[in-house]
């Protein structure tokens, strides 16, 4: 049997196939392989979150009263595939995708409708935006200290990862070189302004999504990693300054014990380049705090009550590897978006796992286990291999730029495919112990009139506000984006104004301009 990332798995791993003292670390310390903190979940589980966002802002935020209701302990926004971009609702572009994959965010009185009665001071939150992820941060900001909040009081992550995009999602809008002038930007910003907020989510979920193996996702994550914190130093911030602040974002799959062993090798791995490469002298900067999401890409429309199976198992591999927070994917997932009770449903297998389980008892159960320690071992050798590939190019940018990591990723999409249709690799319901028929499922769905409604709050909007103003604060924006000054208090300035997040993004493309990929034939 091989791993998924193609080595091979051993029927039986004893003392010969780890060094002498495998397992032996002390957790919370150096190389942190069994975790970042030495109690880990002995004192407090990690942090449970349901990533939501659909519709308009007020639904959104229904849903948000009703996970926290239930338990949740973080937020995480989904939001739609035009704020993603940065378009407005009544952008032409935009037509038929107002909040369909996510929350449609078009200005402050959005954020202002997302956010209302939750105090920002009391929750986290996570917030799955990349190009336009500054922006969105500083609504978030705005409408804190309308709340009397701080933002030295608050506390989240933005996603705000753009090398991914350019190899594996595509909802990029800049090209390279200002996409991480603007991630530098936040990152200082954030330094003075809100000190706890975590100003990046470097992302390997989405390269798995799209069938990067688990040593392709540490490899090209921590890579992406190496290249921004690159970044930063060049616009003059010192490592360890920000460095406490980077976060990752991985899957989890169910490949138990690969993805067990892949969190742990990811987490020597990180602390090693920033001690060595870096010359990072604060532990913060060298450990690998990382929020997991259970893999979306492996959830069936056949059979979606197994996903309940999958879903508790991808769970269990991410807490074993010490993830700091969670995501459990709804087993309806595959069909569309969750119905409330699936939502609940995946918030209850997480509070299972932490509260019936035992799994909270110690810390990195499994660390001294042959086959863990082994696989460990073989993940960090094929990512370190990777990694290697990748600074061939020059640079993480200079391989995305000759699609290194893209192709790599296809290769192994390719080959867990062909894998799976020759029934080498079983997915129960699908190529193995299919049903005859299935049973009726009523999905929810986003009603159409969104797009009308959002339309016309844009309307609204713009004949409300002070528009001599907000044309102002953009033509300043433009200055500073042409120039080298950070750009985000000028940002704060126009959407505290009440520009939108399309005036905003389309103000920096006239600067920058946009990113058009190479066709590679």
């Amino acid at each position: 049997m091989n791993a998924e990332s193609g080595f091979p798995i051993k029927p039986v791993y004893g003392p010969a196939d780890v060094p002498a003292g495998a397992g032996a670390d002390e957790p919370g310390r150096y190389p942190y392989t069994r975790g970042v903190y030495p109690t880990m979940y002995t004192e407090r589980p990690w942090t449970m979150r349901q990533y939501a966002g659909f519709g308009t802002a007020a639904e959104s935020n229904a849903r948000y009263h009703q996970l926290l209701a239930a338990g949740t302990m973080g937020l995480s926004v989904a939001f739609d595939l035009p704020t993603q971009m940065g378009y407005d609702s009544d952008d032409p572009i935009a037509h038929g995708e107002v909040g369909k994959v996510g929350v449609a965010i078009d200005s402050i009185d959005d954020m202002r409708l997302l956010f209302k009665d939750i105090p920002l001071d009391r929750v986290s939150t996570s917030m799955t935006i990349n190009a336009p992820g500054s922006v969105l941060l500083l609504l978030y900001q705005l409408v804190a200290e309308e709340q009397g909040v701080p933002g030295s009081a608050l506390q989240g992550t933005i996603q705000n990862d753009i090398l991914k995009e350019y190899i594996a999602r595509g909802t990029y809008i800049f090209p390279p070189k200002p996409s991480l002038r603007l991630v530098a930007d936040t990152f200082a910003y954030c330094k003075a302004e809100i000190p706890k907020w975590n100003t990046i989510s470097i992302s390997g979920y989405h390269m798995a999504e799209a069938g990067a193996s688990p040593a392709q996702e540490i490899a090209f994550t921590l890579a992406n990693g190496i290249e921004y914190v690159r970044a930063a130093i060049a616009a003059g911030l010192a490592v360890d300054d920000f460095a406490p602040r980077l976060s990752f974002f991985f899957v989890a799959r169910t490949t138990l014990l690969e993805e067990i062993a892949k969190f742990r090798a990811a987490r020597r791995m990180w602390a090693r380049i920033m001690r060595d490469e870096f010359g990072a002298k604060n532990p913060k900067s060298l450990m690998l705090r990382f929020h997991t999401q259970t893999a979306g890409v492996q959830l069936t429309a056949q059979q979606p009550e197994v996903n309940l199976i999958r879903v508790a198992i991808q769970a269990l591999g991410a807490i074993a590897g010490g993830t700091q927070s969670l995501h459990t994917n709804s087993y309806d997932e595959a069909i569309a978006l969750p119905t409330e009770k699936s939502a609940r449903l995946a918030l209850r297998t997480q509070q299972v796992l932490a509260y019936e389980s035992g799994l909270t008892g110690t810390v990195d159960p499994f660390a001294g286990s042959y086959a863990v320690e082994a696989l460990t071992d073989a993940v960090e050798r094929e990512a370190s291999t990777l990694i290697d590939r990748v600074f061939e190019f020059g640079s993480a940018v200079d391989a995305i730029e000759q699609g290194f990591q893209k192709g790599e990723i296809e290769s192994s999409a390719y080959r867990i495919a062909t894998e799976i249709d020759s029934g080498e690799r079983v997915v129960v319901g699908v190529n193995r112990f299919a049903a005859e028929a299935e049973e009726k499922y009523e999905p929810l769905r986003v009603d159409p009139a969104i797009e009308v409604a959002q339309v016309a709050r844009l309307a609204r909007l713009r004949e409300d506000r002070d528009d001599p103003a907000v044309q102002d604060a953009l033509k300043d924006l433009a200055k500073a984006a042409a120039g080298s000054v950070n750009v985000l208090p000028l940002m704060k300035e126009a959407l505290r104004l009440r520009a939108t997040v399309g005036e905003v993004c389309h103000t920096l493309r006239g600067v920058w301009g946009v990113h058009r990929p190479v066709e590679r034939f």
